[in-house]
C-alpha cells in the first residue's frame, strides 16, 4: 500500500486547498454476510426466493443458454468481468470498509458515497414481500457495515419504486431507524402493458412499459417526493437501460454498457421535468449517476428547443384552423405543375399525413394542447430555473464530456449545469482507485475545465447536492467545516 502522500491523486488533494467528495463510489457486498441480513429479515425461504429470481432473470440468464437460445430468446450479453483481480489489493478494499478507509487518502478523496454493486439486484425481484425484505435486508447490512467509518465514508440505501406506499414505508426505515442518509432508487420500474397481459398473458413478460415516475406515471409519486424533502433526502437514480432499446445484444456486453446509464437517466429525468416534478417541488435535488452530463446538457437544450417551437402560442404556426387555403390552391395552379391537377384530392389522401393534411377541414383541436402545462413555463428562462438547480449530474473522473457542463458559452442561458464528481472505484471503469482524482484533474490540465471548475465538480456541486438537501449531511465528518462554510456563503 503506498502512504499518504505518495499518488499523484493524493499531491492533487494537497494542492487543490478544498476537499475532495466522490458521490458515487462503491462497495462489493460481502454475500454471505447480506444473505444472513436478508434471513434476519425474512426468513431463509425469502432467501431462496431472492437468489432464484436473479438467477432465473434475463439480465443474469445469458451464461446459463445455448448460443442458439440465446439468439432464439434475444436474451441480452450480461455483464462480466466487472471486479478488480490483478489489483488484488483494490479487490479487497471494495469489500472491506476499514481497509478503503485507510485509503482514502491515497486516493486524494476526503469523503464518499457507496452504492451497491450486488444489492443493485434487490429491486428485481417481483413478489413484493420478496422484494421488501431484500431491500430491507440489504439496507441494515450497509448501516452495520459502515457506521463506524461515518464520518469519511456514508452508504446508500436501497428504496424500492414499485409503488408509492412501497417507497416511502422503506425511506421512513432506511432514514429514521437505520441511520442511513443517502438513497438509491431505479431509475424505472417495468410494468406490463394492460392489453397484452389480458389477452396474451403468456407473452406479457416480454412486452412492458417503463414507469419512470413523473409524466404518465402509474401512480402518483408526489408522496414519495414529499417524504423525501420531509427527510431531507435527495433522490438517486443509478439503474441502466441493458435489456431494452438500443442496449440488448446477444454477444456484447460493451455495446449494451456504453450509454446504457445515459440513455435510463435521460428517461426519469425527462419524466420528472415534464411531469411538473421540479415545478411542484422546488427544493427537491435529484442525481443520476454514472451517465455523465453529456445527455443531460443535451436534454437541457432540446427543452429549451422544443417550447421554442411547441409553447402554446407557437404552436398556431401549426394549427390547421390558420391555413390560407384560397392563396395555397393559388400557389399550386402557378407552381404544382403536375400537382395543380389534383387541387379536387388535396385534402382527401387516406393517409392524411402528407401535403394535403387539414386542407378540407382543420378537424378538431386535441384535447390536450399544452404539453407544458404541468411545468407552468411562461418563458424559456423558466427551463433554465427548473432544470438547472434541481439535477445534479454523476460524472466518471476519465470522460472528457464533462467539461460541457461548465461550459457557459453554450449551454443557454449561461447555465453550468451541476456535474458531481463520482469516482466509480470497485468496478472495472477503475484499473487504479488511487488514479481517479487525478484523472479528473487532467480536464484542467489540457485546459477543458478552471480550477474553480475542478472546485465546483468535485467540492461545490457535491455539498449542494447533499447539503442542499440536509444542512446537517455532513456534521461530524472530516469535511464538516468546510461544508458548513460553503452552505452560508
Amino acid at each position: 500500500m503506498k502512504e499518504a502522500g505518495l499518488s499523484k491523486s493524493a499531491d492533487v488533494r494537497a494542492r487543490a486547498g478544498h476537499p475532495v467528495i466522490d458521490c458515487d463510489g462503491h462497495m462489493i457486498e460481502c454475500e454471505p454476510d447480506v444473505l444472513d441480513c436478508i434471513k434476519e429479515v425474512g426468513g431463509p425461504g425469502i432467501v431462496d426466493q431472492y437468489v432464484s429470481a436473479i438467477t432465473g432473470s434475463r439480465l443474469f440468464g445469458w451464461d446459463y443458454l445455448s448460443p442458439e437460445e440465446r439468439r432464439d430468446k434475444r436474451v441480452a450479453r450480461s455483464p462480466w468481468w466487472g471486479a478488480p483481480t490483478r489489483n488484488t489489493l483494490d479487490r479487497a478494499t471494495a469489500t472491506l470498509p476499514r481497509l478503503l478507509y485507510e485509503r482514502l487518502d491515497e486516493f486524494g478523496v476526503d469523503f464518499t458515497v457507496l452504492f451497491p454493486s450486488v444489492g443493485m439486484t434487490a429491486t428485481y425481484p417481483k413478489d413484493e414481500e420478496v422484494r421488501r425484505a431484500v431491500c430491507r435486508g440489504y439496507n441494515t447490512y450497509y448501516a452495520e457495515l459502515y457506521r463506524a467509518y461515518s464520518d469519511r465514508i456514508t452508504a446508500a440505501a436501497i428504496i424500492p419504486m414499485n409503488t408509492p406506499g412501497e417507497a416511502i414505508e422503506e425511506l421512513e426505515y432506511a432514514v429514521s431507524v437505520l441511520g442511513l442518509k443517502v438513497v438509491f432508487m431505479q431509475s424505472y420500474v417495468r410494468r406490463p402493458i394492460p392489453a397484452v397481459a389480458r389477452e396474451a398473458p403468456q407473452a406479457a413478460r416480454w412486452a412492458f412499459w417503463l414507469d419512470t415516475y413523473g409524466l404518465d406515471s402509474q401512480y402518483d409519486y408526489d408522496p414519495v417526493w414529499a417524504k423525501c424533502v420531509e427527510l431531507k433526502i435527495a433522490p438517486c437514480f443509478h439503474t441502466g437501460a441493458t435489456g431494452w432499446g438500443s442496449h440488448n445484444s446477444i454477444s456484447t456486453y460493451v455495446y449494451n454498457h456504453i450509454g446504457n446509464f445515459a440513455t435510463a437517466g435521460e428517461a426519469v429525468c425527462k419524466s420528472l421535468f415534464m411531469g411538473g416534478v421540479t415545478r411542484r417541488f422546488p427544493g427537491l435535488k435529484f442525481g443520476f449517476l454514472e451517465g455523465g452530463v453529456g445527455w443531460a446538457c443535451n436534454l437541457y437544450s432540446d427543452l429549451i428547443g422544443h417550447w421554442d417551437k411547441r409553447n402554446v402560442r407557437a404552436l398556431e404556426n401549426y394549427n390547421p384552423a390558420n391555413l390560407d387555403r384560397d392563396l395555397l390552391f393559388d400557389l399550386y395552379r402557378r407552381y404544382g405543375e403536375k400537382a395543380a391537377g389534383r387541387l379536387d384530392q388535396l385534402g382527401r389522401d387516406p393517409l392524411g399525413l402528407g401535403a394535403g393534411a387539414g386542407v378540407i377541414e382543420p378537424g378538431e383541436a386535441p384535447a390536450v394542447i399544452d404539453e407544458w402545462a404541468a411545468c407552468e413555463i411562461e418563458k424559456a428562462e423558466d427551463i433554465r430555473d427548473l432544470f438547472v438547480d434541481s439535477f445534479y449530474f454523476g460524472c466518471e473522473a476519465d470522460d472528457p464530456i464533462n467539461a460541457w457542463a461548465f461550459n457557459a458559452k453554450v449551454n443557454p442561458f449561461g447555465a453550468r449545469l451541476r456535474a458531481i464528481f463520482s469516482s466509480d472505484i470497485s468496478h472495472w471503469d477503475v484499473p487504479d482507485m488511487a488514479e481517479v482524482v487525478e484523472e479528473a484533474y487532467e480536464m484542467v490540465e489540457r485546459e477543458l475545465i478552471t480550477e474553480d471548475d475542478f472546485r465546483d465538480f468535485v467540492f461545490g456541486n457535491p455539498v449542494s447536492f447533499f447539503g442542499g438537501m440536509n444542512p446537517g449531511f455532513f456534521d461530524k465528518t472530516v469535511v464538516e467545516r468546510e461544508a458548513k462554510k460553503l452552505l452560508k456563503a
